[in-house]
């Protein structure tokens, strides 16, 4: 079941660029994460949109951004505390990320973020606890950009209400990332 959802939901993104005209496309790249946090697993499918800014130009590099909409599966292996139990849930996020790159935007970048999620359930596995389905996620990350325009990335990520409602235990994951710029 799992397997299907993913191979749908890339199926849906890969239609929605190939349905815009190449000049003025909504979105510029697409990108699968691989998360991993204490008995839990993640994967998520997004898209993004290059804000094409260079502000603080230096020396060959410059900071810039990009807006990540992203939809995730979360799997957890410990679900209420018990030994064995899973559970499933999905995560719908829209983040604005930061990015200090080179100027040609190939070769190592350094980027963070805080963006809003939804998620499809309370997350509540292992001794961690999210009292609310709205959560911020915030993340800082590296990666580098290959001359083929793939890119592979490492970052980690936070996730908490923000401690407006308690519990909030907060999640936090270490992720890979793979993308491909258009």
């Amino acid at each position: 079941m799992f397997a299907k959802k993913l191979i749908a939901a890339a199926a849906a993104l890969l239609a929605v660029h190939a349905a815009q005209a190449a000049d003025g496309s909504v979105i510029d790249s697409v990108s699968v994460d691989y998360g991993s946090s204490a008995k839990v697993r993640m994967v998520r499918l997004g898209v993004q949109k290059d804000w094409s800014a260079r502000w603080f130009q230096s020396n060959g590099s410059h900071l810039s951004g990009y807006w990540d909409a992203s939809f995730g599966f979360w799997r957890e292996y410990q679900y209420q505390n018990v030994s064995g139990a899973h559970e499933n849930l999905t995560d719908i996020g829209f983040t604005p990320v930061f990015r200090w790159e080179h100027d040609n935007k190939k070769g190592i970048y350094y980027e963070g973020g805080i963006g809003v999620h939804r998620l499809s359930e309370l997350y509540n596995n292992d001794t961690y606890r999210l009292s609310t389905l709205f959560q911020f996620g915030d993340h800082i990350g590296i990666g580098y950009v290959l001359d083929n325009n793939w890119e592979i990335g490492a970052k980690i990520q936070h996730f908490s209400n923000g401690g407006y409602r308690k519990p909030n235990t907060g999640v936090n994951f270490l992720e890979l990332k793979a993308s491909y710029h258009f």
